[in-house]
C-alpha cells in the first residue's frame, strides 16, 4: 500500500494524515489561492469581507453583533469591516424599528452585484480546482465541514 504524501514537497505524513485540522489547513491552501485569484485580486476583496457580504445577502437586516457572533469575531472587527464595505457603497446601515440603538445591515444594488459576481466566480473556480471530486463529493465535503464547524464550540472550540 502506498503511503500518503503531502500535497506539496512529497513528504510522507502518516502521523498527521488522519487529523482533520491538518487536512483542513492543507485544503485551505488550495481554496485560498482560488479565492485570491478569482475574487481577492480582481474584486479587491478579502475572505472576511466577502463572507460578510454573503451573509448580509442571505440575511437582510442582520445586525453587526449577530454577524460577529456567527463568525466568532470580535464586534469591533466586524464594525471595521462593515465600515469598509459601506465606504465602498456595498452595504447600508439602518436603525432598527424595534430597538433604535441597534443597526440593521442591507446590501446596496452594487453590493448585491459584487456578492453575486464573487459567488459565481468562486463556485466555478472551486468546481474546476476540485475537479478530482464529483459534484456529490464536493457537496458531501461541504456538508461534512459544516458539521465539523457546528461541533466546534461544543468540543471546546475549533478556532476561528
Amino acid at each position: 500500500m502506498q503511503r500518503p504524501l503531502t500535497p506539496q514537497g512529497d513528504l510522507v505524513q502518516p502521523t498527521v494524515h488522519r487529523l482533520i485540522g491538518y487536512q483542513v489547513a492543507q485544503a485551505s491552501v488550495c481554496t485560498l489561492a482560488v479565492f485570491d485569484r478569482e475574487v481577492g485580486t480582481p474584486l479587491d476583496l478579502k475572505p472576511v469581507a466577502y463572507t460578510l457580504l454573503a451573509l448580509v445577502h442571505d440575511n437582510p437586516g442582520v445586525s453587526p453583533s449577530r454577524l460577529a457572533q456567527a463568525l466568532s469575531l470580535p464586534a469591533p472587527s466586524v464594525t471595521l469591516q462593515v465600515d469598509r464595505l459601506q465606504a465602498r457603497g456595498w452595504i447600508r446601515r439602518e436603525r432598527s424599528d424595534a430597538d433604535r440603538r441597534a443597526q440593521q445591515l442591507w446590501l446596496t444594488p452594487a453590493g448585491e452585484h459584487t456578492c453575486q459576481e464573487a459567488s459565481s466566480r468562486l463556485l466555478a473556480a472551486e468546481r474546476q480546482a476540485l475537479s478530482a471530486l464529483s459534484e456529490g463529493e464536493r457537496l458531501m465535503l461541504a456538508e461534512l465541514l459544516h458539521k465539523v464547524a457546528q461541533a466546534g464550540p461544543a468540543a471546546g472550540g475549533v478556532g476561528g
